[in-house]
């Protein structure tokens, strides 16, 4: 069974013309493998939740990004050593390898989410709960917004970010589809009623 822990949960603040705002960053033991995912940019939020799971920045075997907003990758300064993953390529210093399927050595699966970026991926995993969608900014809530998970209204959530509409209603719809629990990339994670 695959474990999972939320190192930070996201937030999206908007002061004026301003954002302020740091992803989700969760932390997946699989196969022995200490995966962080969107390590995020509050560097003290991320420490905190890393310290509480007895980890430091050296204990992290590989770092998952979903897709390369900044909000999502700043921290992998944190790691300089450690390989980068996104949705189908390894950088492992100026190596660059492409795999596909789950992450290698795992049972992390990797899933196209396109819509909010191009190169979105969301990875689902096994876990005691069941089936967990670590889903980036296939959902997020700006602060301040309830937090509304009925099935239409996930589908209907606005992303004033999105690259295509039509791209991220099916990734949100393929999302709803697969995971019975869902970590949206800002906001808290909710349980998927499915269809």
């Amino acid at each position: 069974m695959t474990k999972f822990k939320i190192l930070a949960e996201g937030y999206a603040k908007k002061r004026g013309s301003v954002w302020q705002a740091s992803s989700t960053s969760v932390l997946i033991i699989d196969n022995g493998k200490k995966i962080v995912v969107d390590p995020g940019a509050n560097r003290e939020m991320l420490l905190a939740g890393l310290a509480e799971a007895g980890l430091k920045p050296p204990d992290v075997d590989l770092v998952f990004l979903t897709h390369c907003h900044l909000d999502h990758i700043l921290n992998i300064r944190l790691f300089p050593d450690v390989p980068i993953y996104d949705g189908n390529t390894i950088n492992d210093g100026d190596k660059i390898l492409e795999y596909s399927g789950n992450i290698p050595g795992t049972s992390v699966e990797v899933i196209n989410t396109p819509g909010h970026a191009g190169e979105h991926t969301s990875l689902l995993i096994t876990a005691d709960l069941g089936k967990v969608a670590i889903a980036g900014d296939v959902f997020w809530w700006p602060d301040g917004q309830r937090q509304e998970i009925d099935r239409e209204k996930l589908l209907d959530l606005e992303d004033e970010f999105a690259e295509s509409r039509k791209l991220l209603s099916a990734s949100r719809k393929k999302i709803l589809a697969v995971a019975d629990y869902v970590i949206p990339g800002h906001g808290r994670m909710f349980q998927s009623l499915k269809k």
